[in-house]
């Protein structure tokens, strides 16, 4: 897991919420769920963090780090901080739908 070793614990706060768009949930129907991450999980921590959470067999895991927007509120303008989505397909037959329900 990388050169630094981390507990689950520790790890487990860094995983934030799962994402609920429309995009994220068509694609539940292919076995693929939507988390929104820590910027400092690499993909080998994320597999480990959900296989133990959840109890299931991770296949693949994608992930992406968006840009930093600017915002406007009234007058003010300001930044949305950058953030990682990362998109985890399941091994057939496994799901997370009690996340969900």
């Amino acid at each position: 897991m990388g050169n630094e070793k981390r507990n689950l614990g520790d790890l487990l706060s860094l995983i934030k919420y799962p994402l609920l768009t429309e995009k994220a949930i068509n694609l539940y129907s292919k076995q693929q769920y939507t988390f929104i991450v820590d910027r400092s999980l690499t993909k080998t921590e994320i597999k480990y963090i959900l296989e133990k959470i959840f109890n299931i067999n991770i296949v693949s895991v994608n992930t992406c780090i968006l840009p930093i927007k600017q915002r406007k509120v009234g007058r003010f303008l300001g930044n949305r901080s950058q953030y990682k989505k990362t998109y985890v397909k399941l091994k057939e037959g496994d799901s997370i739908s009690d996340l969900f329900n």
